[in-house]
């Protein structure tokens, strides 16, 4: 198969996953692209687009038999941005992730896959991450095991969106319980969007991290 993996931020945090996918592929003796620019996407059999923050063009949808995108929610129900994230605040820790058809609007296309995370509530976000990191990869492995054989179905049901989540959503309160927040700082990012509260006229940087113990 012609391949092409798409991550349009090599800072991103699955990165990594990614790199780690486009070797297993390689090595599979499929033709694989590993590429962080839509206009660099390849003429093939199927397109991945993994971490992306931005809307796929139609020129380089029409460059693939199959554009393929990983979202973390029972779609059409939470769709948008940071889907994982919300969903663990809402104090869930079953989560679907879903891999289906990349289209012109917002994660509306055709689901081929549908699985569940399972978490225990503890996870803090780098745990989270990988979780999602490696049920990403499975997704991608199982589309390319089924090809060409594979199968699609329609969204359907009502549909949800997330909002974008900015520094502002890292904000303790400071009147509430670390019980009561625990949820807030399990998906904070210790040094991209920190956990924070204001107190007294200072802002306060708060960090968290699992003992060893």
């Amino acid at each position: 198969m012609k391949i092409t993996l798409l991550v349009d931020n090599t800072k991103s945090w699955i990165y990594p996953y990614i790199e780690a996918l486009y070797k297993d592929l390689k090595s599979d003796g499929h033709a694989v692209s590993f590429v962080s620019d839509q206009n660099d996407i390849t003429e093939g059999d199927c397109a991945f687009f993994l971490g992306c923050e931005k809307l796929v063009k139609k020129k380089s949808l029409n460059k693939n038999k199959y554009n393929l995108v990983v979202h973390e929610s029972a779609l059409p129900e939470g769709k948008g941005w940071s889907p994982l994230t919300w969903q663990i605040l809402e104090g869930k820790n079953d989560i679907p992730i879903t891999l289906f058809e990349a289209m012109d609007s917002v994660d509306s296309g055709d689901i081929y896959t549908q699985e569940t995370m399972y978490f225990e509530g503890h996870e803090l976000n780098l745990e989270l991450k990988d979780k999602q990191g490696q049920y990403t990869i499975d997704l991608v492995k199982k589309f390319i095991k089924q090809y060409p054989n594979t199968k699609r179905k329609k969204q359907t049901g009502k549909e949800t969106f997330y909002a974008k989540r900015s520094l502002k959503d890292s904000e303790l309160d400071i009147n509430k319980t670390i019980a009561e927040q625990f949820n807030l700082l399990r998906v904070v990012d210790n040094e991209r969007y920190p956990a924070f509260f204001n107190h007294r006229g200072y802002k306060y940087i708060l960090k968290i991290e699992k003992s060893d113990e």
